[in-house]
This record gives C-alpha cells, sequence and structure tokens, in this order.
C-alpha cells in the first residue's frame, strides 16, 4: 500500500502548487502606443521569465509573493517594477521609452569612431575567456516559430492554391506555425544533449525552420557562426579575434542600467559582399561583456539564400553576479519568391538555467537530441499551461483552423478516400517518376519504377525491359521488411533474366539490417560505377558510344549489417556466383556515324572494335566485410526511430574482400584490403566547405581472380558527371582497373560564393564557385587476367583538375585530365540531379 499511498500524496502535492500559481499578465508598448514586439520580461536575480508576443502582450505564472519584473528591450529604457501576487491573476501594463544613449563630452567631437573600436577591443580581449566561463549548463527552451505569407500574385492564387495552403481571398495567412519545448544540456566545447518534451506544428513549411532548441543556439562569443540553409559559409561575429578586419565600430551613445553602463555601438562592415553583419550592439562596460545584439544579414550585403533580410537579436541576462547567459534570441526575416511576400520570426526563450548540473560520466553520449514519445500528443490544455508566449489572435484562429482541418483529415474516411485519390495511376507520372501504391492500414506500399528507367538499349542484350518493383512493409516498432523483384529481358540477345532480393530492417536503432539476393542478372564489369541504363540507351543510339561493359551472372548473395557500437558500423556479405562473358548482338542507332563504330563488350580488346576473350565461364565465392567507424557520431532519436546526424568529423572505413578457393568449385583465390578516410562536407568557416576521400589498396594475394574481382574506379566518360565526392571527371570506365595496389584521392572546395558575390549582376544569380583535383597511382607491374592471356595496361598516375559553377542541382564544370605528364583530355562536365 506504500507506493499508491506516496503517488496520491505525490499528485495532492502537485495540485497543490498548482492551485498555489497565478497569472501575470500585461501589454508592452513603446511612447506612441505601438506594441513592443518580443520584449524580454523576467524575474530579477532569478533566471525564470518570457517573451512578448508580436502584438506586445505577455504572460508567465507566478506563486504568491513579491516580485521586482524587469521589462527590457533593445534600443529601449529597461524598467523593473515590484508587484505582489496575492490570491489572483495580476495585470500590469508598461510602456516602454526609447533610450536615450548619450554621448559623453569626451565622445562627442568626432572620436565616436576610435571610442567605438576601443569598447569593441576590450570585449575582444575577454571574449575567450566568456566563451569558457561556463563549462556547463542545463536550462529550459521554448521555440516558437511563425512563417506568414503577406502577398502574393493574384494570377496564381487559385482556390485551389488558397486551399491548399489555407488562406484568405487576398493570399493571405500563416503557412506555418510550430512550438517546442525542450530541456538543454551543454558541455564545452561543444557537446550538446536534447531532451524535447512537447511539440506542436500546424501547416506547410515553405521556408526553412528551426524548431529545436540546438537550432538557436547563438553565440557570439565564437569567431564564426554558420546560419544552415541561408548560406554555406559561416559569418563573421562583430566579436571575433579578428572582427576588426571586418568592421568598423561607432560609439552611438551610453546608457544606464540596473546600474551598469551601457555602450551601444553601431557595427559597419568594412567592405561589401562578405560574410558580415551589420547593426548594433550592447556592451556592459567595465565587464567588457554582450548585453544585447540586434544585427541583420541582407542578399544585397552577405549574399544569403531563400530570404532578403533576416535580423538576429539576442539579449542576455546575469545568471549569478559573475555569469550572464542568454534570455532570448530571435530570427526575424522576411523575403520574395518570385512575387510571394513572405515574412516571420523563430524565438527561443531560455528559463531555469543551471550552471552546476554535474552531468554524470558518459551522459554526452552521441545523443543529440530525443523526443518523447507523446511529445507531439499534447494537447491544448498543457499548451495553455505551458506556452511561456501567449498566442496572437491570428495565431490562435489558425491553430484552431487548422487542428479542426487535421481532425478532419485524419479520420479513417479521409485518409482512405485520399490513399484511393494517390493511389490511382498516370500515364505521365508513371513515365518519368514511376509509380506507388500505398495501403494505410497495413502499412504496405508497392513501387514501380519509371518507364523511362524501364527500356533501355545496349549492345549486348539490343532493346531491353529491366522490370524492377518494391513491396515494402512497416511495422509499429520501425521494423521493416522489403521484397524486391526484377525480371529482366534483352530481345536481341533472347536471354532472359529474374532475381530477387529480401530486406529485413530488424532493429532500426543499431542499424540492423539482413539482406539476401539470388536469381541471375545482367551486371556492370565495373562494380564502382559507370553509367545508368538511360544514359547509356541514349549514348549508344545517338552517339555510338557504348560505353558499358556487360556480364551475365548467376547468383546468390547473404548480407548482414550492424551497429556494433555508436560510430562503428559493421557490413559483410558472402556470394556465390557463376559468371559468363557476353558479347555484342545488335548495333542499333539513330544517326549513322560512317567514322565510328561500336566496341566489342570486351574493354581491353585489341583492337577495340573486334570480340575477344576476356575470361572464361567461372564460379566464384567471394567474403566481404567492411568497418565503418564514425568519429563522435551523433543521432537524434524520435519515436519512429534513430537518425544520424551529419558527421563533424571524417570517416574511415577498412575493407577486406576474400575470393575463396576450392569451395562449391570456386575458381578465385585472392585477397584484397582497403582503407578509405572521407569526409563529405568540412566546414571551413568564412571560406565555404570542403569534401574529400583517400582510398589506399592492394591485393594481398592474386593467385587467381577475374576482371569483374580487379579493384575498378568511379570513372565517367559522356558530358554528364556524378558530383559525389570519390567519383572522376574524365576517367575512362575500365582502362585503369588494377590487381595492383594503387592509392586515389579527391578534394573539392566549394567557396559559396566567396568570389562570385563579389561581382555586380553576377551577384544575383547566387552562384557557388568549387575547384577540385582528383588523383589516382598504380603499382606499375602487371599481371596476366586470368587463363586468357590478356594484359591490363600498365599505368602510372591519373590526375584531374577543374573549376566549377553551381545553383542548387545545377552545376557545370570545366576540367583538364592528365596520364602521367601527358594531357588526356580536357572539357566541360554537366550535372542537373539526374545521375
Amino acid at each position: 500500500m506504500k507506493a499508491p499511498l506516496l503517488f496520491a500524496f505525490f499528485i495532492a502535492a502537485t495540485l497543490q502548487v498548482c492551485a498555489q500559481t497565478y497569472r501575470l499578465s500585461g501589454k508592452i508598448v513603446d511612447e506612441k502606443r505601438n506594441p513592443v514586439s518580443f520584449a524580454s520580461v523576467y524575474i530579477r536575480n532569478t533566471t525564470y521569465g518570457t517573451t512578448a508576443n508580436e502584438d506586445g502582450f505577455y504572460e508567465f505564472k507566478l506563486t504568491p509573493g513579491t516580485y521586482n519584473v524587469v521589462f527590457r528591450y533593445v534600443g529601449n529604457l529597461e524598467r523593473t517594477e515590484k508587484i505582489t501576487v496575492t490570491s489572483h491573476d495580476e495585470e500590469l501594463n508598461m510602456t516602454l521609452a526609447n533610450e536615450p544613449f548619450a554621448l559623453q563630452a569626451e565622445t562627442g567631437t568626432g572620436d565616436e569612431k576610435d571610442a567605438g573600436d576601443d569598447i569593441i577591443s576590450k570585449v575582444i580581449d575577454k571574449r575567450e575567456y566568456y566563451l569558457k566561463q561556463v563549462n556547463e549548463y542545463s536550462c529550459v527552451v521554448f521555440v516558437k516559430g511563425v512563417q506568414r505569407l503577406t502577398k502574393a500574385p493574384q494570377n496564381l492564387m487559385t482556390r485551389d492554391v488558397r486551399r491548399m495552403l489555407q488562406l484568405d481571398v487576398n493570399g493571405r495567412g500563416i503557412l506555418y506555425q510550430s512550438e517546442s519545448l525542450s530541456k538543454y544540456n551543454f558541455k564545452n566545447p561543444d557537446y550538446v544533449k536534447e531532451e524535447m518534451i512537447a511539440s506542436k506544428t500546424a501547416g506547410q513549411n515553405t521556408a526553412f525552420s528551426y524548431n529545436k532548441a540546438s537550432d538557436l543556439q547563438v553565440n557570439f562569443y565564437k569567431n564564426n557562426f554558420d546560419i544552415e540553409g541561408l548560406s554555406g559559409r559561416a559569418f563573421v561575429s562583430p566579436f571575433a579575434s579578428n572582427a576588426q578586419r571586418f568592421y568598423n565600430y561607432k560609439l552611438v551613445g551610453r546608457s544606464v542600467k540596473s546600474g551598469r553602463r551601457i555602450a551601444k555601438i553601431q557595427v559597419i562592415p568594412k567592405r561589401k559582399n562578405e560574410a558580415v553583419y551589420q547593426g548594433n550592439v550592447y556592451v556592459v562596460e567595465g565587464d567588457w561583456r554582450i548585453y544585447g545584439v540586434d544585427l541583420n544579414l541582407t542578399k544585397e550585403q552577405a549574399n544569403i539564400n531563400l530570404v532578403d533580410t533576416l535580423n538576429i537579436s539576442q539579449q542576455y541576462i546575469p545568471i549569478n553576479d559573475s555569469v550572464w547567459l542568454p534570455t532570448s534570441t530571435l530570427f526575424d526575416f522576411h523575403g520574395d519568391v518570385l512575387g510571394f511576400k513572405f515574412k516571420g520570426y523563430y524565438l527561443a526563450i531560455y528559463n531555469n538555467y543551471n550552471v552546476n548540473p554535474s552531468f554524470p560520466k558518459g551522459f554526452f553520449n552521441g545523443e543529440v537530441m530525443r523526443v518523447d514519445t507523446q511529445a507531439s500528443a499534447k494537447n491544448g490544455r498543457y499548451w495553455a499551461n505551458n506556452r511561456p508566449v501567449p498566442l496572437t489572435t491570428l495565431e490562435e484562429r489558425d491553430y484552431k483552423k487548422k487542428d479542426s482541418i487535421f481532425a478532419i483529415q485524419n479520420t479513417p474516411e479521409y485518409l482512405d478516400s485520399l490513399n484511393k485519390s494517390r493511389n490511382g495511376f498516370s500515364p505521365l507520372s508513371y513515365l518519368i517518376f514511376g509509380y506507388q501504391n500505398y495501403n494505410r492500414e497495413k502499412r504496405q506500399s508497392f513501387y514501380l519504377e519509371p518507364f523511362l528507367q524501364t527500356v533501355f538499349y545496349n549492345t549486348v542484350e539490343g532493346w531491353g525491359i529491366n522490370a524492377k518493383v518494391h513491396y515494402i512493409k512497416g511495422f509499429d516498432n520501425g521494423q521493416s521488411f522489403s521484397v524486391t523483384p526484377e525480371l529482366r529481358y534483352g530481345f536481341a540477345a533472347k536471354m532472359f533474366n529474374a532475381n530477387v532480393g529480401f530486406t529485413y530492417n530488424y532493429n532500426p536503432s543499431t542499424q540492423s539490417v539482413l539482406s539476401a539476393r539470388f536469381g541471375s542478372d545482367v551486371l556492370d564489369l565495373n562494380n564502382a560505377g559507370t553509367r545508368s541504363l538511360l544514359f547509356n540507351t541514349l549514348s549508344s543510339l545517338l552517339y555510338e558510344n557504348n560505353y558499358i561493359k556487360l556480364y551475365r551472372t548467376h547468383f546468390g548473395v547473404v548480407a548482414w549489417q550492424h551497429e556494433l557500437t555508436n560510430g562503428l558500423l559493421l557490413n559483410t556479405q558472402v556470394s556465390y556466383a557463376e559468371r559468363q562473358q557476353l558479347y555484342n548482338t545488335s548495333f542499333n542507332h539513330i544517326f549513322d556515324n560512317k567514322n565510328k563504330q561500336y566496341t566489342a563488350n570486351n574493354p581491353l580488346a585489341n583492337p577495340p572494335t573486334v570480340e575477344s576473350m576476356l575470361f572464361p565461364t567461372n564460379q566464384a565465392l567471394t567474403a566481404k566485410a567492411s568497418l565503418t567507424y564514425t568519429f563522435r557520431q551523433q543521432y537524434v532519436v524520435r519515436p519512429d526511430g534513430k537518425y544520424f546526424e551529419p558527421s563533424l568529423y571524417p570517416k574511415i572505413r577498412l575493407n577486406y574482400r576474400k575470393g575463396i578457393n576450392g569451395v562449391l568449385g570456386s575458381d578465385v583465390n585472392y585477397d584484397f584490403a582497403s582503407l578509405d578516410v572521407f569526409d563529405d562536407r568540412m566546414k571551413i568557416g568564412l571560406i565555404g566547405f570542403s569534401a574529400f576521400k583517400i582510398t589506399a589498396g592492394t591485393f594481398l594475394n592474386r593467385k587467381s581472380l577475374y576482371f569483374m574481382d580487379y579493384n575498378h574506379f568511379f570513372g565517367n566518360q559522356g558530358t554528364t558527371f556524378n558530383p559525389t565526392i570519390g567519383s572522376f571527371h574524365f576517367l575512362p570506365f575500365y582502362e585503369f582497373s588494377t590487381n595492383r595496389s594503387f592509392i586515389e584521392a579527391h578534394y573539392e572546395h566549394n567557396f559559396a560564393g566567396n568570389f562570385l558575390s563579389k561581382i555586380p549582376l553576377v551577384r544575383k544569380l547566387k552562384l557557388e564557385e568549387l575547384i577540385g583535383v582528383n588523383y589516382l597511382a598504380q603499382g606499375k607491374n602487371s599481371t596476366p587476367i586470368s587463363n586468357t592471356g590478356l594484359m591490363q595496361p600498365v599505368k602510372g598516375s591519373y590526375t584531374e583538375a577543374y573549376i566549377g559553377i553551381q545553383r542548387f542541382i545545377f552545376r557545370v564544370d570545366y576540367g583538364i585530365a592528365f596520364d602521367g605528364n601527358r594531357k588526356a583530355i580536357q572539357g566541360i562536365r554537366i550535372f542537373y540531379g539526374i545521375r
């Protein structure tokens, strides 16, 4: 009986405490009676407070007692009011006068610039101290976001568009709202763990979203600050160690707040079109710390994407006598895209700081956020009691409307109707995107790949059909099971192949997957990657370039993947295959180029147009294993699964492949090992980001292997290319394949518009400039290809260098390739989203 009695006592005590909580609310306006949006309101000598909404209204709950309530907003006089809360709600309206930041006599004669530089220099001197002053802390963070459409082209505002976006007849309204409540934990230098307690969204996110506490962690004591989604480069803090190379500072004036002298400094970029802010910062003199910031970025000045202007406001409050931390952070933005004008904001409020949380060992284990299973199930009453910023009338009305629509749209009848509509077959859609049929109740889907990827042509099979179907079944625990049958028939070769694959994702939290596939298929001799069926069809028919070389296999393969510990992923695979050489059977083309002929299906044929034997029919039993380690791997745990965040550090992968001889008649006998070090996006501060991949490998034993067992490289032949790091722009698909030692290196840097943004007119295109280099070197000894007498050409080094420009998925590169010291090829390569 003790446990039930204790529980009852706890509930009774909780209700008693709640019964003694009363609401303090009011409206904050300026001297002209205009609302002071997002003004800070907090209790002096505590870390408990709130922020006014867009209309200037604020509210929060207090137990009975006497409080000194501080009202604060940058540019307005700070006010402190004493109020006593007894046994009922209290209303306290407030007028904040514009703050007269006055210049003193000694700085009123033209030396405001020198005074501003002097003050900022002192803050910069203490920057690192304040950056490391608080080693760890925890707090409660409320994040709110709103995106509104303020104007839209009338010719595009059809009834269906307005209904979809839930806008009024003038094309205006709230597009998206989000709120979240989290406990945020931090430890220097950059360890984070967030526990999201509640989350609410309504509408469609059409711009960018910062809906968790870690999205709005702005620290201007750091040298640079990245704004994800708006720019590929970082922005220089006005207090950075090298800030005075980028900014001029002008002392606007001084004011006294709560006995402290606050200096208002205007931040002025020294040069246009650099990654810098403009606006004002506020500094506590004597302590030389940040009191607040009011900075902005514009598309003209900073070349940002998506929005025209982004304003960042942040206010600091004292946590104790020596420690100050942010009480609020506000991102306020507006923009215009093709005549659609929008505005919005993202606001973070920090409460209940604990600067001595004493996190246990192992607390920061890579899990950067965990979303409570009931986070999105909190009802309106919960939000009314826990939301620190009151809703505006428009926001409340929008929530009610969207909640009602959501309730209707989640009835079984509506979902079944929507499901039926989406499952309708459209020939045009199937041609380009494929066809998908989804059963909501059974949580299963059926997907047929696009017709453009089903019909193909190559010189080995002729015209053919490669029909692939995907069936996926999902389960409540996040597990899933899929079946993928594939049928392939080449009409000229009269060759039919069929195989089927199975994949069982049985533990998403550890990336545990069991898969198998068996049957027959036609495969590329280069398993690293060449061209898709579609591109090979076009290059063959239009230009008589039959780049890919194929062979037939009857095979069976079983694979297993499992995360051994956070950051360490194991992949294993065992396969058995009978491999058969194929030859050209078809020579169709659209334009007859008399000076050109199709090449043989043997990539080493000499002369290249005459078929010859590359390898005899053989059997191969092969075992593979790889270990991939991600340094400080970070992940988010949501109710629907585990999701991995992009790594801040490079990854390492160790690969091993064994050709097993004599078992089940296997003819292969070799051992291959390689090591990869790679990073897809490595931020380089103000100058953009880089990507690189370095691979070194060798055959430890090569007693018996065939051309498809060689190590192949991700080459490219043709005008289009794949921009994935690790690929080449000009490298022939098969010419450099090797059974010897090799090393390849790839490096690419994206300057994120650092140079092109400084060129008039070109700046408006918001292009990103890139440079890169690809390198390959091999052992110079060669070994005959098994049982054929053919020799793979001896190759030394190969190098490519290129420059390019990019915008979204469109990219154009110009490069030069060198085979040893000889220039092999130069030209333009393009990418437009299709690989």
